[in-house]
This record gives structure tokens, sequence and C-alpha cells, in this order.
């Protein structure tokens, strides 16, 4: 197999999650004797530094060209101050809505190696296994009117939150398709007893669900979500929700397994996949050597197997992954008593010798 991937390392410690991604990458085509071609464009705050600008025309160009991205991640405080459509996040915004990519995939699993990891109990964690599907351009994050202005002696913020029939149809297909493929269970999360706009995706959610009798369906209000992903996870296959509401929820279910840095991600619904770890840009262990690389290793893992369709090459650095952590090797954010802490360069080698 042939194919283009285009590596946008980003800021903080993108470089270095990117660089273990590569390596292993490598190996890959290596043991499986794939071909990828990578060529590097720059997003976020290394785009805003390099063309003053968080998304050069030439990034998402080169993206379009490729058959698939694989992003470290984009921000920091530097740019905090930045006015309202300079900011690095402006970046993956353009980025998603440029490629029409309206579907961010997001699994939340224990490994069983990392059950005491997790901050709630190991009976409470042990054997969860989610998915949550995040809208990814619509929504509040790109609703308007939006801004602040001035009313007399006020500052007024706004941004509308705003959803089509159409949006909410197409995202809770990807979610009882993904439901159909696991446990068939699919929760849709809104908060249909005050804003209307969520009344509207209980609605549609509801009537797609006709078209998928094999799924069972239920709704939750999003305060009970996040309450009950704390209470009783086991209880959930996939959740299908908003872009604000999945924002929030995912970085939750993410901590169910101890660590941030060990969630990776999918956005899909164009032709072209972004694949990112969820944790940010971390600026402040940037240049340490202790980042996690795992979730951005498992995030090309991936995009073999949406983008390329390469099962068994996914399926290799997973178990590498596994293999590794039931070892007893941990970064720094999973640092455990009787366990090895490992710095990003180590883990990555570790990864990549059991990839094959």
């Amino acid at each position: 197999m042939q194919k283009k991937i285009t590596v946008i390392p980003g800021d903080g410690i993108g470089t270095e999650v990117i660089e273990q991604a590569l390596l292993v990458l490598d190996k890959i085509e290596k043991v499986y004797r794939h071909r990828f071609e990578r060529q590097e464009a720059v997003a976020g705050g290394a785009a805003l530094n390099a063309t003053g600008v968080p998304l050069p025309a030439e990034t998402l160009e080169r993206c379009k060209a490729s058959d698939a991205v694989l992003l470290g991640a984009l921000g920091g405080p530097k740019w905090d101050s930045n006015p309202p459509g300079m900011k690095p996040e402006n970046g993956l915004l353009g980025l998603r809505a440029g490629l029409g990519l309206y579907a961010n995939l997001r699994p939340a699993r224990i490994y069983p190696a990392l059950a005491n990891a997790s901050t709630l109990k190991r009976e409470v964690v042990e054997g969860v296994d989610l998915l949550i599907v995040r809208e990814l351009t619509g929504g509040i994050y790109f609703g308007k009117p939006r801004g602040v202005s001035k009313e007399g002696e006020e500052e007024v913020g706004v941004n509308t939150e705003i959803y089509r029939t159409s949006e909410i149809r197409r995202i809770a297909k990807v979610g009882f398709e993904a439901a159909r493929k696991r446990r068939r269970i699919l929760t849709s999360v809104d908060k249909a007893n005050v804003l209307e706009v969520s009344q509207l995706w209980r609605r549609v959610v509801t009537d797609v669900g006709k078209d998928f009798p094999d799924v069972e369906l239920s709704h939750l209000y999003v305060d009970n979500c996040a309450m009950q992903l704390i209470a009783n996870p086991k209880q959930f296959d996939v959740v299908v929700t908003s872009n604000l509401f999945g924002d929030i929820l995912s970085d939750e279910a993410a901590m169910l397994t101890g660590s941030i840095g060990m969630l990776p991600s999918a956005s899909l619904g164009g032709n072209i996949g972004i694949y990112e770890p969820v944790h940010g840009s971390a600026p402040d262990i940037a240049g340490k050597e202790i980042a996690n690389p795992i979730a951005t290793i498992a995030s090309l893992a991936m995009m073999l197997k949406y983008s390329f369709g390469l099962q068994k090459e996914s399926d290799a650095i997973e178990q590498a992954i596994v293999s590794v952590l039931e070892a007893g090797y941990r970064t720094a954010d999973l640092k455990e008593e009787g366990k090895t802490t490992v710095g990003t360069k180590q883990m990555g080698e570790l990864i990549i010798e059991r990839v094959g």
C-alpha cells in the first residue's frame, strides 16, 4: 500500500509525541511492506509564528491532497491574548471545516494494566470500553451571531448554539452505525429540558433510530451523563452528542483511564480524516522528555484502521501498547509504585520493539 500523510506536529509536546508515532509508522512500513509518504505542514501556534495566521492556505491544500492527516497538538498560553480568529485553536477549527469532518470518534478504554491508575475505584472502571461520537462542525463553536459588543457601560458576549436537522441526522447515523459494530447500545446526550436546540436534537435522533431497530437507544441530559460517567461508566457503549457537550464529556471520559495522555481520536466525515490525541499541547512539560506518546501512537493505529483499512496493522500497534503496559512501563502521568517510569522516547522505543 502507498499512501500520503500530512503531518502537523503543532505546538508544545506535539512535536515530541508525533516523532514517536512516526517511528512506529516506520516499523509498520518495514514489517508489513507498505509505503507512507509524509509531508509536513504547520497550523496553530507554530503557524502563527511562521506565517501570522493559524491555518495557512498551503496547509489546508496539503491536507486536501493527502490521504490522511496526523496531528500533534495545537495551542498554548503564549497566544491566549490574541484577538478572536487569531488563536491557535482556530487552525484546528479551520481544518475540520475545510475537510468537512463532522464526526469525532473518541474511544475511552481501560487497559487492564492501568485499572489502578484511575482516580476512581478499580471495580468502577475495570472493563470500561466506551466510544464518544462528538458532532464536530456545528453547534456553539460555529454558530452565528457571535462576539463581544458594547451595550451602554457593559460588554455583552454572545455565542449561538445552532443545529440543523441534516447535521443532527448525519451524526446520529454515525453513532448508530458505530453502536451496531459494538454492543448495540447508544446513548444520546442533550439538554432537552431547557434548550430548544436539544429538543430538536432528541426528536431527530429518535427518528433516525427507527432505521436501527437492533440498537437500544436511550437519552440522557448532559448533567446526568456527566454524573453517570463517574458513578457507573460501564453502562455506556456509544455516546452521541453535540460539539460542546462532546468536548467536555470526552475529556471527563479520558480521566477514567488514568490520564488524558492515553486517549486517541479520529475526525471523520469527509474523504480525509484527521487523527490526533485528545490531550493539548501541555507547554509546561514540553522539552522535558516526560510526555506520554501513547495517545498519538494510538491515533496512528486509528488512522491505519479507518482511513487505510489496515486492521491487522492497527491491531499490531494496539497489542504492542498493551504489552508495554502489562510489562510495567509507565510515563510520568501514569507513575505507579512498583512500576518502571520511562520518558517519551523510551516509551516509543518499547512499543516499536513489540510491533510485528
